[in-house]
């Protein structure tokens, strides 16, 4: 299923210009697709074994 879902997202993402764009947009399908209750950030990078996106939100 992992390389049905690489060939998917590369698909998807292929218009995003940018290489980390679509390496970090193939990430977020595998971390939806992942067990688990919540599918935020944080959660999801937990699961995937990765830091989690900074934010550009402020207080």
């Amino acid at each position: 299923m992992r390389g049905r879902l690489e060939e998917f997202a590369t698909e998807v993402f292929a218009p995003s210009v940018r290489r980390d764009q679509r390496a970090k947009g193939a990430l977020y399908l595998r971390g939806l697709l992942l067990d688990g209750r919540r599918k935020s950030m944080q959660p999801m990078a937990e699961r995937l074994g990765v830091d989690p996106p900074a934010t550009s939100r402020s207080s």
